[in-house]
């Protein structure tokens, strides 16, 4: 969190996210065009976020596109925050990104302190995922091409349903995603989400891509992550749960 206060400090960096906040995956010469300092400045300041997990990148082609990361500001929200306040409604934490044939992608980083198969074991089994993922948890057998449906018992039907695409214990898991809790969410249609699994040292690095979104799609669809992710991360790392009210919404 030192590294996440360093970066929000400045006020040229604030802008920075700013301008990604507003338009998420720009190259270096569009955020340059936000700023009054040399490209060589920009650099640097992308690099400050970048270390502190605030800002990710991702080439695209011959580009290179850089993405705001908000897991590292719920987990400062989930410290202090959310003891003393309402949390913030999910579309505050959704990050608007233009992509290619009007179709979005969100991009969540965060490290957790835990080996690759104790990760693995969290995301897939059922009891387990029920503790930070909004009390949901998903019926399957977690073969590639099986179906799964997400289901809580305080529900009045399922959630989610969808399709297992890759499954390669412990490092990536990715499935299709048809939300069903809401007549406006099922009239998105189909997503796809990624998990993928890097050990870095004795903890690992957890990615979560949610792509294959409809440009402007609605908020609920992908805004709950940073919280479903800290929650992963508080389990792991300390044995309990989060008790903030969107943690709870099923449990």
């Amino acid at each position: 969190m030192d590294e996440v206060f360093k970066a929000l400090a400045d006020p040229t960096r604030r802008t920075l996210l700013d301008a990604l906040y507003a338009e998420d995956g720009q190259t270096l010469t569009a955020l340059e065009q936000r700023v009054a300092m040399s490209r060589f400045g920009v650099m640097k300041h992308l690099k400050v976020l970048e270390e502190a997990h605030l800002v990710v990148t991702r080439r695209r082609g011959r580009e290179k596109l850089h993405f705001l990361n908000p897991v590292p500001i719920r987990l400062v929200h989930d410290r202090w925050v959310s003891k003393y306040a309402e949390p913030w409604a999910a579309t505050l934490t959704g990050l608007k990104r233009h992509m290619e044939e009007d179709v979005m992608e969100k991009i969540y980083e965060i490290y957790i302190k835990t080996t690759p198969e104790r990760l693995w074991e969290a995301i897939t089994d059922p009891e387990q995922r029920r503790t930070y993922a909004f009390g949901v948890a998903l019926d399957t057998d977690w073969s590639v091409g099986s179906t799964y449906v997400a289901t809580s018992p305080r529900a009045d039907g399922p959630l989610s349903r969808g399709e297992n695409l890759e499954v390669d214990p412990p490092h990536r898991l990715v499935q299709s995603m048809t939300a069903l809790w809401s007549e406006e969410v099922e009239a998105e249609g189909t997503s796809r989400v990624t998990w993928e699994i890097e050990q870095v040292g004795d903890s690992c690095l957890l990615t979560v891509t949610h792509d294959q979104l409809r440009d402007g799609a609605h908020g609920e669809l992908y805004g709950g992550w940073p919280m479903i992710l800290s929650g992963l991360k508080t389990l792991l790392e300390t044995g309990e749960q989060l008790t903030t009210p969107g943690s709870l919404r099923y449990t």
